[in-house]
């Protein structure tokens, strides 16, 4: 519990969090420009289908790094180092 006190705890999930909001934006402009493209009456399910997918990838490389963080043996070894 070292990290409730720890300023540099809170300075990195600030950073995060700040990061996280900036890549949501950014997600929501990008699928806003590329479902105009696409006809009227489909761009609804076209932004939703963008959304969920975007939403999808960013759980399934977060549950990713929680795993690779917690490793404690080498994965692979590539020519004869594994350390």
């Amino acid at each position: 519990m070292d990290w409730l006190t720890d300023p540099n705890a809170w300075i990195g999930l600030l950073t995060l969090t700040a990061l996280e909001i900036v890549l949501g934006i950014d997600n929501i402009i990008f699928i806003a420009i590329l479902s105009s493209k696409v006809l009227p009456a489909d761009q609804p399910k076209t932004r939703r289908l963008g959304l969920l997918g975007a939403f999808v990838t960013r759980l399934l490389l977060l549950v990713s790094i929680a795993w690779i963080v917690r490793l404690t043996r080498p994965l692979f070894e590539v020519l004869g180092r594994g350390e």
